[in-house]
């Protein structure tokens, strides 16, 4: 036997020829990795969803659909950026939806102001920050579906134009026009708040 199938030793029961090698895998299996992902990258994902859809149990199912979608392609997304490929199709299956739908059917902000009481936590400076990020995720609820994906990929997640254009499948000056017009709109949105 040669120098490496000495050191491995062949597997028991098994004849290994003179010339052949003993292979020995190591490792995680695709699963164990697919599972690590899953765990490392779910609440991100479903931010994410939430900042899409603003909506809490739909933002659920589109995380839902991206880790499922995502572990189909496993096996040929593992070596890249699986987690692009899971905002690519979370921002895929978001305009699925709307299309399907034609019409998105949002909390009022009745509803909004007693899901905030119930979660606000006894510390004052957090109860400030969930005030300000429901004024945000309410605002942001106000735009169109189009300049809503675009102020959340390109300035929430801090994706350049070409990187917003190529996940969406729009052109760059598309980018550049729903987000001017979507910010221009959130402004407007968020300094009506503060005047009331």
């Amino acid at each position: 036997m040669n120098a490496i199938s000495e050191a491995t030793g062949p597997p028991v029961g098994v004849h290994v020829a003179e010339s052949e090698f003993a292979v020995v895998r190591t490792g995680v299996s695709a699963e164990e990795q697919f599972r690590l992902f899953a765990v490392q990258h779910t609440a991100a994902l479903h931010r994410i969803a939430y900042l899409l859809c603003g909506d809490d149990h739909r933002a659920h199912d589109l995380t839902q659909i991206a880790l499922e979608r995502t572990y189909r392609r496993w096996s040929r997304i593992k070596d890249g950026n699986p987690f692009a490929y899971a905002r690519r199709v979370l921002a895929t299956a978001r305009i699925d939806g709307w299309r399907r739908t034609r019409r998105e059917v949002l909390r009022s902000p009745e509803d909004l102001v007693v899901a905030q009481e119930a979660r606000r936590s006894p510390g004052g400076d957090s109860g400030a920050q969930v005030a300000e990020r429901e004024r945000l995720v309410r605002a942001l609820r106000q735009l169109g579906p189009s300049q809503r994906r675009v102020v959340v990929l390109r300035h929430l997640l801090d994706r350049s134009e070409a990187d917003v254009a190529a996940e969406l499948g729009v052109s760059v000056g598309n980018v550049k026009s729903q987000g001017a017009r979507g910010l221009a709109r959130l402004r407007e949105l968020l300094s009506e708040g503060q005047d009331a």
